[in-house]
């Protein structure tokens, strides 16, 4: 079993700056890699971006690429979003998840939701315009 808690969300102004967190704990193994999405009120949850745990690899949706950053912390076992030049359009839920067993796939694998294993309880990012 995985736990996942998030951390870092608030109220900005477009153009601002937030950074979350989410650090995990239980079981992971050494292959895995986490993930972050985001629900707008009346919308499917989107994937926002990824990181494989060993190696490092990155993975963004186009909406956010040159904006936003995924990094890792290993000794934490923590990854960070570190998100800029905020739009009203990035508002929304943002959720931590975790895949067990990370291939060397693009962006188009690690996007899909139900690929995902563990989920973190969401912490809310409102872009005000």
């Amino acid at each position: 079993q995985v736990q996942l808690v998030e951390s870092g969300g608030g109220l900005v102004q477009a153009g601002g700056s937030l950074r979350l967190s989410c650090a995990a704990s239980g079981r992971t193994g050494s292959s895995y890699a986490m993930g972050w999405f985001r629900q707008a009120p009346g919308k499917e949850r989107e994937f926002v971006a990824a990181i494989r745990w060993s190696g490092g690899s990155t993975y963004y949706a186009d909406s956010v690429k040159g904006r936003f950053t995924i990094s890792r912390d290993n000794a934490k076992n923590t990854v960070y979003l570190q998100m800029n030049s905020l739009k009203p359009e990035d508002t929304g839920v943002y959720y931590c998840a975790v895949v067990i067993g990370a291939p060397r796939y693009g962006s188009s694998w690690y996007s899909v939701a139900d690929r995902y294993d563990y989920w973190g309880q969401g912490t809310q990012v409102t872009v005000s315009s």
